[in-house]
């Protein structure tokens, strides 16, 4: 798999997984379980390195989207992170 094949199917996954969270409002234990089945798909099909690549492209969008808030705010995304994922 070329590389940028391989970028385009972990997007892919990325937006799977977003979908399995938010998808279903009335029920957060139905969307995890659609998550988890995504991941042990990941890692099944293409190990850890598939499961290492998909944590890092939610972790780029997750950043995006922090940077996008954040700027709306008026804020800078550090500070955001910050008071979003405090203890």
């Amino acid at each position: 798999m070329t590389d940028q094949a391989r970028v385009s199917t972990t997007r892919r996954k990325v937006l799977e997984a977003m979908r399995a969270v938010l998808s279903d409002d009335y029920s957060y234990e139905r969307g995890l379980a659609a998550l988890h089945d995504l991941i042990d798909q990941v890692l099944r099909d293409e190990g850890a390195t598939g499961l290492g690549d998909l944590t890092v492209a939610l972790s780029l969008e997750l950043a995006k989207a922090l940077e996008e808030i954040a700027q709306e705010q008026g804020l800078a995304a550090v500070d955001l992170a910050e008071v979003w994922f405090a203890d």
